[in-house]
């Protein structure tokens, strides 16, 4: 029976196990990416904003609607010499009307609108690049954390190896109890390294959860990806080459002057005179012609534009094609200016990494495992040995948060780009 329970229990703690490995989700930066634009709020909401767009242009291109007219005269309301005949010379006369709009009024609001429309999509496209620095930012966040909590339980790991042995050696009578005293209490501080970085790293998944819109608990929820750091850049010119062909607010700007340029030719047409015609049906006798019982008429009404011509509005929107151009200039220059400070930030982090990764780091790990075989054997006092030690601890979290830095550099240069060019 005991046996039976045993058996029951293993097997249960085995399920659950299974569960929670099949609950963790691991994302890479695609599936992040992915799930990000189906679930952002803030990217869904904008993108409606194209939709309003695409619907003002059908408003654009609308026709202006006739005017229909029913009017009834010649009604007698009372009574002459005695004879009262109330409807005997009531007519109905129906008319409708129509106004004519002339110098292309129609295609160019049209026009104008199917250019509101591709500044939509540009602003579109610039706040999603926007949000994809920040998403891209708080991912690079939960990997340099992640490298962050794995250095410190390495660290903890080895140090703990450091404490066994100089237990043992203790015991051998090789070291005095002041020194395993002070071992002991150094591992507070490599505690408190793996504690930090482990509440950092939920913090970064916190904020990476938000941003997808995502209520899964932190524990069933992480990332993977390389966090490592490339050599190869190109020049800077070719960066600039790109920024100036993909940026989503450069396009904006260039497209708000061809939209102003056509809202200027716009209010031009706007102040052409737009004729209004009329034709009507009278049932009625014709005064000149008593046997016209049934009778038309048409009319053409033409507005007279001699004091509103809509001289404001042409004057408006020439100054707004000299506005948008100057935007224009000024957005080009801050594409230009934001990746020239992008490429030198990366530059410099990419100066700093190449000695860690050739140098610094190999030689930190050599000069900490030499001098614990010295201090192991009597060669080197116990202050050499944790003073090295804080040394290699500094260059590799030193190393970590320079690819940390570098990454995110790449995340600022793609920003800067308008496209990832940097994977």
């Amino acid at each position: 029976m005991f046996k039976f329970h045993s058996f029951s229990l293993v097997a249960w703690l085995v399920v659950a196990a299974s569960l929670r490995v099949s609950a963790q989700q691991t994302l890479t930066w695609e599936q992040v990416r992915m799930r990000f634009e189906q679930n952002n709020p803030k990217l869904l909401a904008d993108r409606l904003s194209i939709d309003e767009s695409k619907a003002q242009e059908i408003t654009a291109f609308l026709r202006p609607n006739p005017t229909f007219t029913l009017s009834a005269d010649g009604t007698q309301i009372a009574p002459d010499k005695g004879v009262w005949r109330p409807f005997a010379g009531t007519f109905e006369s129906p008319s409708i009307s129509y106004l004519h709009e002339r110098r292309h009024k129609r295609e160019l609001r049209l026009e104008s609108a199917k250019k509101g429309t591709l500044i939509a999509e540009s602003s579109h496209a610039d706040l999603e690049r926007t949000l994809l620095f920040n998403l891209r930012g708080a991912f690079v966040s939960t990997l340099q954390a992640k490298a962050v909590v794995q250095l410190a339980k390495d660290n903890l790991v080895y140090y703990d190896h450091v404490l066994e042995i100089s237990k043992t050696r203790f015991d051998a009578g090789d070291i005095a109890q002041i020194d395993l005293d002070r071992l002991e209490l150094q591992r507070v501080q490599y505690e408190s390294d793996l504690q930090a970085a482990e509440e950092n790293l939920e913090n970064a998944k916190i904020q990476l959860l938000t941003l997808l819109n995502d209520r899964m608990p932190i524990e069933q929820f992480d990332v993977t990806g390389p966090f490592d750091f490339s050599d190869q850049l190109m020049a800077r010119d070719e960066f600039r080459k790109i920024a100036l062909d993909t940026r989503p607010d450069l396009k904006a700007a260039i497209e708000a002057v061809d939209k102003a340029q056509t809202d200027h030719k716009l209010a031009i047409a706007n102040g052409s005179t737009d004729p209004t015609f009329g034709a009507w049906y009278t049932h009625n006798s014709s005064t000149n012609n008593p046997f016209a019982i049934n009778t038309v008429g048409v009319n053409v009404s033409i507005p007279l534009r001699i004091f509103d011509r809509n001289q404001g509005e042409k004057l408006r929107t020439q100054l707004d094609i000299t506005r948008n151009e100057r935007l224009r200039d000024a957005a080009e220059a801050t594409v230009l200016s934001d990746v020239d400070s992008s490429y030198a930030t990366l530059e410099s982090d990419l100066v700093l990494l190449r000695p860690y990764k050739v140098k610094y780091l190999q030689q930190s790990v050599r000069v900490r495992d030499t001098i614990f075989f010295s201090y192991q054997h009597g060669g080197a006092s116990l202050l050499d040995f944790l003073n090295v030690q804080a040394e290699y601890r500094t260059v590799q979290l030193a190393y970590v948060n320079l690819v940390g830095s570098y990454l995110s550099a790449a995340s600022q240069l793609n920003l800067a780009v308008g496209r990832e060019v940097i994977p």
